[in-house]
Formats: C-alpha cells, sequence, structure tokens
C-alpha cells in the first residue's frame, strides 16, 4: 500500500528523476537510505516502471508533430499492430475505443514526411490527422485520488 510519504517521493520523482535521496529525505523527513528502500520497493512492486530523458523533437530534426487517428479496416487492426515498432515516426501508439481503432502522437521532418506516412497507414485503414501548434501541458504528473 502506498502510503503519503511514497506518493511525495514519486511527486518528487516525476519533477526530477535525478533527485538525490538525501534531498528526498529532507522533503520527506526521512534518511536517504529510508528513501533509497522505499523507491526499491516501489520499483520491486512495479510502481515505478523505469526512468527516462525528455527530449525536444524539433532540436532533433522532426519539428512537425501530429496526431493520427486510424480506423482500421477489416482484418488489418492486427497486422498494423505487428508494424507500428518499425514505425519509428510514431512517439505514442494507443488502441481506444470508440469510431477509431487506434490513435498515435507521431513526429515528422516535414509535411512530405507526413504524406508519406499517410500513404503507408492508409493501407490499414482510414486516417484523421491533426497538427499539433502548441503543447498545453506536457507529463503531467499523476496526483493520488
Amino acid at each position: 500500500m502506498i502510503d503519503r510519504i511514497d506518493q511525495r517521493i514519486i511527486q518528487l520523482l516525476q519533477q526530477n528523476a535525478r533527485i538525490p535521496f538525501t534531498k528526498m529525505g529532507a522533503e520527506v523527513g526521512l534518511s536517504s537510505a529510508a528513501v533509497a528502500d522505499r523507491v526499491r520497493k516501489l520499483e520491486d512492486e512495479g510502481v515505478i516502471l523505469g526512468y527516462g530523458i525528455q527530449l525536444d523533437p524539433s532540436l532533433l530534426g522532426y519539428p512537425l508533430h501530429a496526431i493520427i487517428h486510424l480506423r482500421a479496416f477489416v482484418g488489418m487492426l492486427k497486422p498494423f499492430l505487428a508494424r507500428v515498432p518499425s514505425l519509428n515516426e510514431i512517439r505514442n501508439c494507443y488502441r481506444v475505443t470508440g469510431n477509431e481503432n487506434i490513435i498515435m502522437e507521431v513526429v515528422l521532418t516535414d509535411q512530405k514526411h507526413l504524406e508519406k506516412l499517410i500513404d503507408l497507414l492508409i493501407s490499414y485503414g482510414e486516417t484523421r490527422t491533426h497538427i499539433v501548434l502548441s503543447q498545453v501541458i506536457c507529463d503531467a504528473p499523476i496526483q493520488s485520488v
């Protein structure tokens, strides 16, 4: 069971995954060893799945950001899902309920790159594309209820 101290540790890690255990300990009123034990327990229990970095795709040559909805043709969902891992443009891909089967977040070099991706996707189903103008929130921390 996750208590308030664990929730605060998770919050601190979401803000900065590189925060030292000593600094976290000062924030939550525990020793750095006790914080390390709690973090290890959260990792072992699968609450913390991993640590990573956030990149700016535009600075890496992918300034075009889009959301693509796909409504798969009959019999094409499984082949599409098998193809997804090989499509480097896709940052996130969700299988969803509703009119569409798939919602993808993609990053691209330019409009020609987007056109090429859409040409590939239409062999799997109908697409609906939205160009992202700006990002309102990024990886918002999960708050306890």
